[in-house]
């Protein structure tokens, strides 16, 4: 077990998100719920994770999945109490768990009070909490686009005013240029600790400093200077974990976020491999391995010492993996575990998605099944637009954010063992062969070599401390690094293929101990997606 006491011990730590929605329902109705994720601890702890990030639970009208919140301080009751919540951090601490929560501090649901009070009262003190510009009804005060679709801009008649909103009209965002709005917030976090959180994946966090009149909504002026306030007046204690969403980011302006000298957060998620196999969000490409080793390299090399990485492969908004880059069908299970030794074995903080440890997959819906704002505004924009059905049904299924939302799949029986009620969204059909109930029962599982990789990450320090070097950078069909210390080294080789290729092994690794694999006798020419982990002692 971690010890917590620690300032940097998030920098040892796998994290797994709980997408809470679609975890475990235990009310029947279809609705994932915190006393699911209670009951689910044992399997967590069994996995060996040291923290859960926990999606927004927060009251909300639910228009983004959670990530337009009502109420900061408020459980919303399709999830269950706040004595829920309390048993879930306290129940999951006894297990060397700790709960970090998803914290939207970009915008707030329309539905906040907050922002009921600045549309019925120009007057209100939470007026000056939102961005408002004058004008007409029938022109907003520039041409920005919302990142769900449709203008940037929405019309209040209340106020005879236009409100910024850049995800959706049902999320204003909040206005960080006023003292007494930051004041709040970091009052609300401030209750969250208290009640034993033990730090917070930030939402957005490049765009709290926006100047939509400019059109800047990342990293605007003053962004740093409100992260480094916020660090100072919410994230006090040396032992949060603070994670910050970053689009935007850059492995310059990363060492910004993740200083080691702990003036903003620990470290950020950034997006820049997510997006080597599009051109656009609905225009997916072929991945060019080179391009991805490529700029895994400069994130590990440019990072190290200045900074700390965050590593994954999935989450709630983006498609499965080992349907993106792996092959979800033959080999499905020796492609995911191939991914998973690509990712835990560089420096850096895991974060596994929940369904990943188990090889889950993305899934193909009708178009009226499908639950994503996002999904649902781009077939509509993209239809008027001229562009054929099929190309955009195809897209969907490639890069649609509800492929890693459907139900977890806990079992055979009926809606996977998610829930005995109607599932909010389809369990993916393949539910009857990939379950968790499956992958315990057996040994050479996705799941136990998930929990392999966590062990290994504890118990050898080269995974945390090592540099990174990349070998055959221009291979388009294998990856391979070394990670090296002083006293110890790691050789990880991935095929990315379903041919036979040759091996990897520069010659101080020939006949070195191999950690793990994901085929017996890990020795000859790399079989279909095979992955090596080779170690050796100086």
């Amino acid at each position: 077990m971690l010890d917590k006491t620690k300032k940097d011990w998030w920098k040892s730590a796998v994290f797994y998100q709980v997408y809470p929605k679609s975890f475990q329902d235990t009310d029947g109705d279809g609705f994932g719920d915190l006393r699911g994720v209670i009951g689910r601890l044992d399997y967590l702890e069994k996995l060996g994770v040291d923290g859960i990030w926990l999606s927004p639970v927060y009251a909300s009208p639910q228009k983004d999945n959670g990530y337009d919140i009502s109420d900061y301080r408020g459980v919303d009751p399709r999830f269950g109490t706040m004595e829920d919540m309390e048993e879930l951090i306290a129940r999951a601490r006894e297990r060397g768990i700790s709960i970090i929560m998803d914290l939207v501090l970009n915008h707030s649901s329309d539905r906040h009070p907050w922002f009921l009070a600045a549309k019925a009262d120009r007057e209100s003190p939470c007026h000056d909490y939102y961005i408002w510009r004058d004008g007409t009804p029938d022109t907003p005060p520039n041409d920005m686009t919302a990142t769900f679709g449709g203008p940037a801009w929405t019309w209040a008649p209340e106020t005879g005013q236009w409100y910024f909103n850049m995800f959706s009209p049902w999320q204003p965002d909040l206005n960080w240029e006023n003292p007494a709005l930051r004041r709040e917030l970091y009052d609300m976090i401030r209750f969250w600790v208290d009640k034993g959180v033990e730090g917070f994946r930030l939402d957005v966090i490049d765009n709290i400093g926006k100047t939509p009149d400019e059109k800047i909504t990342f990293n605007g002026p003053h962004l740093h200077e409100y992260i480094r306030e916020l660090r100072r007046e919410a994230f006090r204690e040396d032992t949060l974990v603070t994670v910050g969403e970053a689009w935007s980011a850059d492995v310059e302006t990363a060492k910004r976020y993740a200083n080691p000298d702990g003036s903003e957060l620990s470290m950020i998620f950034q997006f820049e491999h997510t997006t080597l196999d599009q051109k656009s969000k609905w225009e997916p490409i072929p991945l060019s391995l080179v391009k991805l080793k490529k700029c895994y390299e400069r994130w590990q090399n440019g990072l190290r010492g200045e900074g700390w990485n965050s590593l994954f492969l999935n989450n709630h908004d983006l498609p499965r993996t080992v349907s993106r880059w792996g092959d979800d069908g033959k080999y499905r299970v020796e492609s995911a575990k191939m991914l998973a030794a690509m990712c835990h074995g560089m420096q850096g903080t895991p974060y596994i998605y929940q369904g990943e440890e188990l090889g889950m997959t993305n899934i193909r819906l009708p178009i009226e099944q499908y639950d994503d704002l996002e999904i649902k505004n781009a077939y509509r924009e993209q239809l008027e637009q001229g562009r054929a059905e099929e190309d955009i049904l195809s897209a969907i299924y490639a890069r649609g954010r509800d492929n890693a939302r459907t139900p977890m799949q806990w079992s055979a029986g009926p809606n996977a063992g998610f829930t005995t009620g109607e599932p909010w969204l389809p369990v993916n059909p393949n539910y009857t062969e990939i379950n968790a109930v499956a992958a315990l029962a057996d040994p050479d599982s996705v799941f136990y070599f998930y929990q392999k990789l966590i062990a290994l990450r504890k118990a050898y320090p080269v995974f945390r401390d090592g540099d990174f070097q990349l070998l055959e950078a221009e291979d388009e069909q294998r990856f391979a690094y070394v990670r090296e210390t002083e006293r110890e080294a790691l050789l990880v080789v991935c095929n990315f293929t379903a041919e036979t290729l040759p091996d990897v092994c520069p010659e101080r690794f020939r006949g070195a101990e191999v950690l793990l694999g994901n085929y017996p006798d890990p020795a000859g020419d790399l079989r279909p997606y095979e992955t090596r982990m080779r170690y050796v002692k100086k």
